[in-house]
């Protein structure tokens, strides 16, 4: 099954409902609070121990009680996780009605997006789908790429993201992306895995200056001064 993939953002201001209470569901709650989903809601009779201790850390609200026709108004996302496919089927109907996102676990036929395995590295995300078709598989190869991807990444972007602003001021938007690819391709990643971070930060600063001279003030197009304004 084809998809088209995207990272959704701004769950913190979204209601996200999950339907069911068993390990399934706890780890799609797990997974939305991760991506810093602020108001997860939980529907079932019953909960593990650990979304238990997540409600009474106040991490997430509970209706307890089965799934119930409008229990989807206001909600942004939707996972229908219980082991019982009729009360799935229903979740599905009504997400569908209301035009909203809907995941209904090992029912691909029933999903509108797919929840991947994912590495996650600060802002570093690496995700992996089979379409629904194997979750053992991308949960495999998460497995065989996490030791891939250290720290030292999460830090990586930090330092990137400290310097875009300066990146978008100074120069083109070709010398730009020959400013990333430099960046990606020197040692400051070499330089954060061995907790040289000082070290990175400065080598980064010197690749940008050096893209910032050879541009000569001439990175970004200068405004015309106006009319009868230059002597």
């Amino acid at each position: 099954m084809r998809s088209y993939p995207i990272n959704l953002i701004g769950l913190e201001n979204r209601c996200c409902i999950v339907v069911g209470g068993g390990e399934v569901a706890q780890r799609k709650v797990e997974s939305l609070l991760e991506a810093g989903a602020e108001r997860v809601v939980v529907i079932s009779p019953r909960l593990t121990h650990k979304l238990t201790a997540l409600l009474q850390a106040k991490r997430i609200e509970h209706r307890p009680r089965g799934y119930q026709p409008g229990d989807l108004e206001g909600a942004f996302v939707v996972i229908a996780a219980t082991d019982d496919p009729t009360v799935n089927r229903n979740v599905w109907q009504e997400a569908q009605e209301r035009r909203l996102l809907i995941n209904v676990v090992d029912d691909p036929d029933r999903c509108n997006f797919f929840a991947p395995s994912v590495v996650r590295r600060g802002d570093l995300t690496i995700s992996i789908c089979t379409g629904g078709q194997d979750p053992a598989l991308s949960a495999r190869l998460r497995q065989e790429l996490e030791p891939r991807f250290g720290r030292e990444y999460a830090a990586f972007l930090e330092i990137a993201g400290a310097l875009r602003d300066r990146v978008g001021r100074e120069l083109s938007s070709r010398a730009r992306l020959r400013f990333w690819y430099a960046l990606a391709d020197s040692e400051v990643l070499a330089l954060l895995k061995t907790g040289k971070r000082q070290e990175a930060e400065r080598l980064a600063t010197d690749i940008l200056a050096t893209y910032v001279l050879k541009a000569g003030g001439r990175g970004r197009r200068k405004t015309p001064s106006p009319s009868g304004s230059q002597r």
